[in-house]
């Protein structure tokens, strides 16, 4: 049974370090405690030298992380929901820098802030029945984890809008041909145990040069990066007052399809 605690499982095969979200029965979905036990987790494998390289799934096979958990922002006020905005940059942040080769194993469905939890790694490697997307302006806000600045980076602006505009999920092998995924894993593989195969040469390769590598190319990026989150959190902050965001949750919680209005 999941600790809601500390809702990632951890294991070390070698010198590779697994983390499995572990709320399976709430598709993996990002709570304030998941956020907090990543960053408590990167900063660890930060000075851990026996990780050369981390690995980041979900439990089951139905999701990697279906993105921020909607039930927990229901009771959230808007402040609240600024706050927990916010710790996603926090507590994600030390993955996002860490300087040890980070790969996404994606073993279901992607959505929302969990794909941008994968777009945080260097790497992804996607099960075959992976779907992943941005639905966000569907629920009447915007990605708001990096995702418009991240995006663009790997895909291009183009196939970022028509994800994030349209609110466009791709199949693994849709994602594989745009760029978003490195790999897909054959069916009846086991995604991790294919990661973990394909990233043997940074399992046994050279510390120091894997993160000098990182860094030379995280480098070409890092300081418009920052810029274009702040302004991210500036149009975020638009769509979190406004009307329509309340109804995404309040239809939510009816199951039903939300009417927006643009107010």
């Amino acid at each position: 049974m999941s600790d809601e605690a500390f809702p990632i499982k951890t294991e070390q095969r070698g010198t590779v370090a697994v983390w499995t979200i572990d709320r399976e029965a709430r598709m993996n979905a990002l709570s304030r405690a998941t956020l907090l036990a990543f960053g408590k987790l990167a900063r660890e494998a930060a000075e851990n030298a026996s990780i050369r390289a981390i690995i980041v799934t979900g439990a089951g096979e139905k999701a990697f992380c279906a993105g921020a958990d909607l039930k927990e922002r229901q009771g959230m006020s808007e402040n609240d929901v600024r706050v927990q905005v916010e710790l996603y940059r926090a507590e994600l942040g030390p993955l996002d820098r860490c300087t040890k080769p980070v790969v996404a194993a994606i073993n279901g469905a992607a959505f929302g802030g969990g794909l941008e939890l994968a777009l945080i790694c260097d790497l992804r490697v996607a099960a075959k029945h992976a779907m992943l997307g941005l639905p966000e302006t569907t629920l009447g806000i915007i990605p708001g984890a990096g995702g418009t600045q991240r995006l663009p980076r790997i895909v291009g602006e183009a196939r970022a809008k028509e994800m994030i505009l349209l609110g466009r999920r791709l199949t693994a092998d849709e994602a594989l041909g745009w760029g978003l995924v490195n790999r897909v894993t054959a069916p009846g593989t086991n995604v991790v145990d294919d990661a973990m195969a394909w990233i043997e040469p940074i399992a046994n390769g050279a510390p120091i040069a894997q993160a000098a590598a990182l860094e030379a190319i995280d480098r070409a990026f890092a300081s418009s990066l920052d810029v274009g989150l702040e302004l991210e959190k500036v149009s975020y902050d638009k769509t979190l007052v406004s009307e329509d965001r309340r109804e995404a949750l309040v239809a939510f919680a009816e199951k039903r399809k939300p009417v927006f209005k643009g107010r």
